[in-house]
């Protein structure tokens, strides 16, 4: 068995804005990032991978011409880690590969991520640990979310109640109590309708710290609406994506009757009251609160959730793991776990039926 502390972790998020890639060195319960690239999509990529979010059903063979491409990239950002820190393949011990969700549907047994790790082993010469989820659904769980015994691992602390928030296309919650098990669970949409209305109404990305929904007024009845969807009321463990908040769900609202810098307040909104209502509900006397994603670079929703909970948030920089960093770290930790034979899952976050070893390996 190749020895090394080296680990690779690759992330794609439901934002669908790309591939994060992580180097770190781990040893024990210390984690040392060496380094870190982000290998964005462009517009071409991005729309094919929305194109098979869709309830239709899909091209198989597109499905896999964007598996073999997801790779390719991952494999193109991998060689260009290595070279500039003058390593080989057998330096580092594996790579947690987590790929590009396009379905996730427990409920029905699957979830489904594109990213055809034989490629990637092939094309690094390194071991890859991919396909996370399944082993937990079908054992019962949510197969989401993963990262909370990650979190666990490196973010816990005896005399603190801890809450960690990520904020990606879509909003979980882990939290880290003193002396009790840990809990986490899908909130609701994240960055992802906020992303995706901007890109209608302006053909942007994201909204920059929250600018524009800042400048638009909160329409009370339309957030009143749209939590009244189920999911909200549904007690953890749970989990949801973008088969559920896209902009058919956005669309059932009127939203077009409102001014649309108004629909982009109150998207954020939602995101803001949701991500409270967990924490209030489920999460008893909380001392901390430690933010990361995407959304821990929207200002805006920040200042917001820090005047709704009344408790100052701090990014999780100062934990030691940079707040964008944090889940393709994770995942380089899930892989190594599955390596060396040990239990990395979360039965109490997700549900399932007992401790599981996840990840499917592919040798180099």
């Amino acid at each position: 068995m190749n020895n090394s502390s080296l680990l690779l972790g690759v992330m794609s998020g439901t934002s669908l804005d790309g591939i994060d890639i992580i180097l770190i060195d781990q040893n024990n319960q210390s984690i040392k990032i060496i380094e870190f690239i982000h290998m964005p999509y462009n517009e071409n990529i991005k729309k094919d991978f929305l194109s098979l979010h869709s309830g239709q059903k899909s091209d198989l063979e597109h499905s896999i011409q964007m598996s073999i491409s997801h790779a390719k990239i991952t494999a193109n950002g991998i060689k260009k880690i290595l070279r500039k820190h003058k390593l080989k393949a057998e330096n580092v011990k594996c790579i947690g590969y987590h790929g590009q969700t396009i379905r996730h549907y427990p409920k029905s047994g699957y979830s489904v991520q594109l990213g055809n790790a034989n490629l990637l082993a092939e094309l690094t010469n390194i071991t890859v640990v991919s396909d996370f989820r399944n082993r937990d659904i079908v054992a019962g769980g949510q197969g989401a979310p993963l990262v909370p015994a990650f979190h666990n691992e490196f973010f816990s602390k005896k005399n603190k109640n801890r809450v960690i928030i990520n904020i990606g296309g879509i909003s979980n919650i882990t939290y880290l109590p003193r002396n009790k098990k840990i809990i986490g669970f899908d909130c609701g949409p994240g960055n992802m309708l906020l992303d995706q209305w901007i890109k209608i109404q302006q053909n942007k990305n994201f909204d920059n710290h929250g600018g524009w929904a800042k400048s638009g007024k909160l329409v009370d009845d339309l957030l009143h609406n749209f939590k009244k969807d189920l999911f909200f009321k549904k007690k953890p463990p749970k989990s949801t994506g973008r088969e559920l908040f896209n902009i058919d769900w956005l669309n059932k609202f009127d939203i077009m009757s409102h001014p649309a810098k108004d629909v982009q307040r109150t998207i954020l909104e939602l995101t803001v009251v949701t991500i409270n209502d967990a924490i209030r509900n489920f999460c008893p006397g909380v001392d901390e609160i430690y933010i990361c994603g995407g959304g821990s670079k929207n200002k805006f929703l920040i200042d917001r959730l820090e005047g709704i909970s009344g408790l100052n948030i701090n990014t999780t920089d100062k934990l030691n793991v940079p707040s964008q960093q944090v889940e393709a770290a994770a995942f380089a930790w899930l892989a190594k776990k599955c390596i060396q034979k040990q239990f990395n899952n979360s039965p109490d976050v997700t549900g399932s039926k007992g401790p599981r070893i996840l990840g499917a390996i592919h040798y180099s």
